[in-house]
């Protein structure tokens, strides 16, 4: 998708500190990975292996997760697929991140939601044992799901009060599920009051309409792309006001087909109207993405300074739900990078 980036600049991008906000689970599947444990399943794959992660739009990419994530069947595999998550996070220089997982894409670990964490919770866990960056998980809905799944998830949650869940979210395909802020509005009511931070896939397959209902109705800390804001300028503008800060992932929008090229792409002019934007990498095995090629990709396409960069990297720390002595330790390397 990107042009190959010189070794002194990818260097000095690794070396960057920031965290990472928008970033799947689901979507950090090797390709080798998915193909071994198909095999070892007797489970057909739909293409062959070099060519797994070309899909024709947003509906084969979510069809596609399903299929990856019931090849997940085991303990030992929820370990091995987030502790190497971490070795991503680690190659890119990142120091920290929200990662978002959405249960109803597991179908064999449905309604054992604790032991699930758990298995998630010791890969990573292992992961920062060994040096690697740390991660809080978001639990998401799926757009689909109705009023009472989501309490039904928001209750588990607030029972098992599982030490590694930062946040609530809400993911899924907005074209098809249609306007969905109305019947999650209750669930993210009660997150809050739970003392769960918020935040909501809006404003990539839907357009402004999901950005306000994320703010107005569910009560949004950050927005997941958020990048169709750009169609409403009364939007933009409370954005900006409220410095609500958006998750953008340009390849993610680039593969999926959301814009044409990254001339297209609005993150620029979000930025320039005082919103808060972040880099972040979506589902980065599937298009092929590094957090490092996504600040390469912005520097090139808008010439983005070292200061303008810089910036990027301090809205991703704070828009993050890292504790405070992990933003302030990330925060106080930026100053000097």
């Amino acid at each position: 998708m990107s042009a190959p980036i010189a070794p002194a600049e990818a260097a000095r991008l690794k070396a960057l500190p920031k965290a990472e906000v928008h970033l799947h689970l689901e979507g950090c599947f090797e390709a080798a990975l998915i193909a071994q444990w198909a095999q070892t399943e007797g489970v057909a794959l739909p293409r062959p292996q070099e060519d797994l992660f070309k899909f024709s739009g947003l509906a084969d990419f979510l069809g596609f997760l399903d299929l990856a994530c019931g090849l997940a069947r085991t303990q030992d595999r929820l370990v091995e697929l987030s502790y190497g998550l971490s070795q991503r996070l680690a190659a890119n220089g990142t120091g920290y991140a929200d990662v978002i997982f959405n249960p109803t894409h597991w179908h064999v670990w449905h309604g054992r939601l604790g032991p699930m964490l758990d298995a998630i919770h010791a890969g990573f866990t292992a992961a920062e044992q060994d040096g690697l960056p740390g991660v809080g998980l978001c639990v998401s809905l799926l757009r689909t799901q109705s009023a009472n799944e989501a309490i039904e998830l928001l209750d588990a949650l607030t029972t098992l009060r599982h030490p590694r869940v930062v946040a609530l979210s809400v993911d899924g395909n907005e074209a098809t599920a249609g306007r969905t802020g109305p019947r999650f509005a209750e669930a993210f009511r009660k997150a809050g009051s739970a003392g769960l931070r918020r935040t909501v896939h809006a404003g990539e397959s839907s357009g402004p309409e999901g950005v306000w209902d994320a703010v107005d109705l569910l009560g949004a800390d950050r927005i997941d792309h958020g990048v169709r804001a750009i169609e409403d300028p009364a939007l933009v503008q409370m954005l900006a006001d409220r410095q609500i800060p958006l998750g953008v992932c340009p390849t993610s929008n680039l593969v999926l087909g959301v814009y044409p090229s990254i001339e297209a792409h609005p993150i620029e002019r979000l930025r320039l109207a005082g919103v808060r934007v972040s880099l972040n990498t979506d589902d980065p095995a599937l298009p092929g993405a590094s957090l490092v090629g996504e600040y390469a990709l912005c520097r090139r396409a808008f010439g983005w300074t070292d200061e303008v960069t810089r910036e990027v990297a301090r809205t991703s720390i704070e828009a993050s739900f890292a504790n405070g002595d992990v933003k302030a330790g990330l925060l106080e390397r930026l100053k000097v990078w």
